[in-house]
């Protein structure tokens, strides 16, 4: 199966990973993201809104910028450090992914981060 690595510009993976791949020509699949501000290195610190809108428009950069979009999302998986965050998160998820919304997974980890999401797109919707 060909793969093809994506980083679109201003997009640094923190580690020995791309940000996303398109596999077989069709889909998507973008390495999960955190609340990182790319353009001044930093990490987004504020409410778990404030956190969930960075993720998410950093995940938005690198879909676009790989050719897809978020409305052609297939799956998503969610990973909170407190269920408690759930709401918050879900009110800003509803803003990125318009519907009908692609099938999605939230779990619960003891991550550094408050927020980190991936996604699956299809490319050729």
């Amino acid at each position: 199966m060909p793969r093809e690595p994506k980083s679109p510009p201003g997009i640094t993976p923190a580690g020995p990973y791309s940000p996303a791949v398109i596999a077989s020509g069709r889909l998507l699949f973008c390495s999960s993201q955190g609340p990182m501000d790319y353009a001044t290195g930093q990490r987004v610190q504020g409410t778990i809104q404030e956190e969930t809108r960075q993720t998410l428009t950093n995940i938005r950069t690198i879909v676009e910028g790989s050719g897809g979009s978020l409305a052609n999302a297939v799956k998503t998986t969610v990973f909170l450090r407190d269920m408690a965050d759930f709401a918050g998160m879900n009110e800003v998820y509803a803003e990125f992914f318009p519907e009908p919304r692609g099938a999605r997974t939230t779990v619960q980890s003891n991550l550094n981060f408050r927020v980190s999401i991936d996604v699956i797109v299809a490319l050729d919707v």
